[in-house]
């Protein structure tokens, strides 16, 4: 296909599983010869570095423009973006998440530029409330294509919405290709994320605790900063095994932090598709993850011999599924073995040229 000019759309570009994908995808797409724009409402502290060679636009409107009049900040807003659309005419745009999809089909319309939204989370987490839900309903089925994580995602939406849909996975980030850890590995367990209510490592720490004493020399470490993470401190500090616990806070290059651990734990209510679980699977780390809505942990690991899937909530299945490998050698080797095998199924090379093929299509009609 000849040069394309291909926008993303998003709020910010700051570390996170969606962002991590858009760079990934804009890279590739650029790679092809297309112009790649990536359009952000706001600059954010901790972002990550676009490939060389993406163009940034910023929609959101100055603060000398901001009023105390809340939908005239609005109207600003949406004239903004729209007129961004108007100049750069691109050939197709592409939004992720919540209200920049609504944002994106209503600054788009009659433009004749195909919009395409992505879904990236549990559809109820994403559109969290009745209003949101209602947008959801009426809006996302006038987009050109969507972008669903899972199919177990699909039945949130009605029937008009679906005929649009495709079930796309997440490509695996290219620094994670090729690098089983073949050394002695460390009696760490480790999770990776926002520390907060959604990602529920308080289910983590309560496991932990239950099979501390008879695992005397394995450890916790938690990576990420988020509104969870001073009570979860407090809680191990007042627990027999605070020695034992470690919350590092958000770090770089978490690949070289994590690569050595012994076995890798997500405790999700709601996910979508979640990288760091793929990304630990791609460095052979067994996992232990809560089989939660919409399907994301499920997909990768059912059937797969790569860890195991445990209720959501429940911290006796999740203690039982840690010991349960943590003392078992030969399971341990199983699982690591096959885990290592995502990094076939969603290399990225294979995963980004389904979502070129999808986006061409998209652009064709």
């Amino acid at each position: 296909m000849k040069s394309k000019k291909i926008t993303f759309y998003f709020s910010s570009m700051a570390k996170g599983g969606s962002q991590r994908v858009i760079v990934n995808l804009a890279e590739s797409l650029l790679n092809k010869g297309h112009q790649v724009t990536i359009v952000t409402t706001m600059i954010a502290e901790n972002e990550y570095e676009l490939p060389k060679g993406v163009k940034r636009i910023l929609s959101d409107i100055s603060e000398e423009e901001i009023t105390s009049n809340r939908l005239l900040n609005l109207k600003k807003r949406f004239c903004k973006l729209r007129n961004i659309w108007k100049e750069e005419q691109p050939d197709i745009i592409i939004s992720f998440i919540g209200k920049n999809n609504f944002m994106a089909i209503l600054t788009a319309w009659g433009l004749k530029i195909p919009v395409v939204v992505s879904v990236r989370a549990e559809p109820t987490v994403e559109y969290y409330n009745s209003f949101m839900r209602f947008c959801a309903k009426h809006l996302l089925c006038k987009a050109d294509g969507i972008v669903l994580q899972t199919e177990d995602s699909k039945a949130f939406f009605n029937k008009k919405t679906l005929k649009k849909a495709v079930v796309l996975p997440n490509p695996l980030n290219p620094n994670f290709i090729g690098d089983y850890y073949e050394g002695i590995r460390e009696n760490k367990i480790v999770a990776v994320g926002r520390i907060d209510s959604l990602k529920n490592q308080k289910l983590i720490v309560e496991s932990f605790f239950k099979i501390a004493a008879e695992l005397a020399d394995v450890e916790l470490v938690l990576y990420g900063d988020g509104e969870d993470r001073e009570s979860l401190m407090e809680l191990a500090k007042r627990s027999p095994y605070a020695d034992r616990i470690s919350f590092p806070g958000s770090v770089n290059n978490v690949k070289e932090h994590i690569k050595r651990a012994k076995l890798f734990v997500l405790s999700s209510n709601a996910e979508g598709m979640p990288n760091a679980l793929m990304e630990a699977l791609a460095l052979g780390i067994p996992c232990v993850s809560t089989n939660c809505p919409c399907g994301g942990p499920k997909m990768l690991m059912e059937g797969k011999e790569n860890g195991i899937l445990v209720p959501v909530g429940d911290s006796e299945e999740m203690a039982k599924a840690m010991k349960t490998i943590l003392q078992d050698e030969e399971l341990w080797e199983k699982y690591s073995k096959n885990a290592y095998d995502i990094t076939k199924d969603l290399n990225p090379t294979v995963v980004n040229k389904k979502w070129q093929e999808y986006l061409y299509s998209i652009m064709d009609k």
